[in-house]
């Protein structure tokens, strides 16, 4: 097995590391690792290297995935540029941001209270448009002005919304059963 499993995840999928990445081109490199690293082709070696084998898919697998998703991919820079992004729940947010929380929260609470499918609905399409700019925005900071100081702000917007999408997406779900 030739995989250098000590690079960060961009490198090992030869991947340019920025935030804007092309989908398709993870995909086809995740692939291709995933044949060299997978278990199976490794079995008829030695404990040792079958075990290698299993580390390496499983930080293949690890590194896609926290690649493929947007919020992960955004820590993951931040990471990177040495940002610890378990400390931005820290950080002192704007009252702009306190009361988006809130309305979100409002109206999401108050469909599930009120058993509105057709709310939570519209709610998670206005929340799935809302996510798409906070993730270009995001884009912006990563690739185009390297603004990190910005971009950790934006991912906390982003981490509220992924929150906020499991809420919603719960609610549908009790309201299913």
């Amino acid at each position: 097995m030739s995989v250098d499993f000590s690079l960060d995840y961009f490198a090992l999928f030869g991947i340019p590391s920025r935030f804007g990445i092309d989908d398709a081109e993870l995909d086809r490199a995740w692939h291709a690792l995933q044949t060299e690293v997978h278990p199976d082709r490794h079995a008829s070696l030695p404990d040792g290297e079958r075990r290698r084998a299993m580390q390496g898919a499983l930080r293949v697998n690890e590194a896609y995935t926290t690649l493929k998703t947007p919020l992960a991919r955004a820590q993951y820079l931040l990471e990177l540029a040495g940002i610890d992004a378990n400390v931005i729940g820290n950080a002192v947010m704007s009252s702009e941001f306190l009361i988006e929380q809130m309305e979100w929260r409002e109206a999401v609470e108050e469909a599930r209270a009120f058993g509105d499918v057709d709310a939570l609905e519209q709610l998670a399409l206005r929340l799935r448009m809302h996510t798409d700019e906070v993730t270009m925005l995001l884009s912006e900071q990563f690739d185009d002005s390297r603004d990190h100081e910005a971009a950790v702000d934006t991912v906390r917007r982003l981490m509220f919304l992924d929150r906020l999408r499991h809420d919603i997406d719960d609610g549908l779900a009790a309201l299913d059963d």
